[in-house]
């Protein structure tokens, strides 16, 4: 039985069919069962984080429009994939520029990670919207709404998603754990949702990476991160703050070793652990510790050496530690 559910990816099995299906998002679901009522719609344009909905709003749209045979009056294009001209002017002219009958007088046309398309890419398509207009329209979907031409974006009703609410997530992660019979620990699923910030489609795959562990705990679920314990992490920092930098190195060469992390992940997850309240050090050591890891994570995207990054940083916090809080370094 476990294999079973192993065979198809959890978050596209436990997608969302129909408008109704959908739990969050409600203002945006309402505006678009509205839609659904009349028959007809304007071009839409989709915006917010990965992992929120917007593709899964979009599928469940034409569902409701067409029903079960929405396929014959849909095309899905990833934008990031075919992002040129000729795209533009050959897959989505043909599919506008034939009609199929239906209780819908249009097509549907999704062009997902539209944001990835280039300039030339999006005018050819502005262009192709106005011309099949009578008989098609597009859904375009996007993380960043500045990378959309302004021509385009006054031509679609603009729908924003937000990052999904704790609850939302946890609660549909329970839905899934129990639904799979995969045992869990509550604060595990916690985690997950502060790891993946409201991404929906991220928390699932997460879910069901750990779950290959047998109980899904707080432990496997960074195991399949990759990173690791924000303690590990925060017991470094607290050496380091201590004026012990010898110690502090020595317990990062022992994360480095034992998880086989990247430089930037690192960074990262002492960014996370500086920016909770876990670490108490004054708001002006903080604000100068951030400013060095923000210095730190930019010398390495930029190719320097990551252990001696770390080590720099390790350093710097040793000697603020000193300055800030009275350390007499033993």
């Amino acid at each position: 039985m476990v294999e079973a559910s192993e065979e198809v990816l959890w978050a596209e099995k436990y997608r969302p069919r129909t408008l109704d299906d959908i739990v969050n998002q409600t203002d945006i679901v309402n505006r678009l069962k509205k839609f659904v009522q009349e028959k007809n719609m304007p071009h839409l344009l989709f915006a917010g984080p990965p992992g929120t909905g917007k593709t899964t709003a979009a599928l469940a749209l034409v569902h409701d429009l067409y029903g079960e045979n929405y396929e014959q009056f849909f095309l899905e294009l990833n934008a990031s994939d075919e992002r040129g001209i000729d795209v533009i002017r050959n897959k989505v002219k043909e599919f506008a520029r034939t009609m199929i009958p239906s209780n819908v007088p249009f097509k549907v046309i999704l062009l997902d990670e539209a944001d990835n398309m280039t300039a030339d890419a999006q005018q050819a398509l502005r262009r192709t919207m106005e011309m099949y207009t009578e008989t098609t329209r597009f859904i375009l979907a996007c993380n960043y709404l500045s990378k959309i031409i302004d021509p385009i974006q006054s031509r679609t009703a603009l729908f924003r998603f937000y990052p999904l609410k704790k609850e939302d997530v946890v609660g549909r992660l329970e839905y899934i754990a129990k639904n799979e019979k995969v045992s869990y620990d509550p604060k595990a699923l916690e985690t997950i949702y502060e790891v993946t910030m409201g991404d929906m489609r991220k928390s699932i795959n997460i879910l069901q990476a750990a779950s290959s562990y047998g109980k899904v705990t707080v432990e496997t679920v960074y195991k399949v991160l990759g990173f690791a314990q924000p303690k590990e992490v925060r017991d470094m920092l607290n050496l380091a703050l201590k004026g012990k930098f010898l110690d502090a190195r020595e317990k990062l060469r022992s994360l480095i070793v034992t998880y086989g992390l990247s430089g930037e992940d690192i960074v990262k997850q002492v960014h996370r652990e500086l920016t909770s309240n876990e670490i108490q050090i004054p708001e002006e050591l903080r604000v100068l510790l951030m400013d060095y890891v923000g210095e730190v994570e930019f010398r390495i995207i930029e190719g320097a050496d990551d252990e001696i990054q770390l080590s720099s940083l390790l350093a710097k916090i040793a000697i603020y530690g000193n300055k800030y809080l009275g350390n007499s370094n033993e």
